[in-house]
């Protein structure tokens, strides 16, 4: 089994909506997500976010932080 640490950046996606739900995955320093690493429904939830830009989700952000 591979361990990762936690990733000290997230990807994050704000809702356009001001009560909508918004989306964070951790990535590297330059937003890189690693979508091996996400569960499949993390991972759905992240090409769900990706498509959703302009529509439902602005253009998502690299924050400092984790998930954790």
């Amino acid at each position: 089994m591979i361990q990762t640490r936690p990733s000290p950046y997230l990807l994050r996606f704000k809702s356009l909506f001001e009560n909508g739900p918004g989306y964070a995955f951790p990535c590297d320093d330059r937003g890189r997500v690693d979508l091996d690493g996400l569960s499949e429904s993390a991972r759905n939830d992240y090409l769900y976010a990706r498509a959703m830009i302009g529509r439902e989700l602005a253009a998502p952000a690299v924050e400092a932080g984790d998930l954790h």
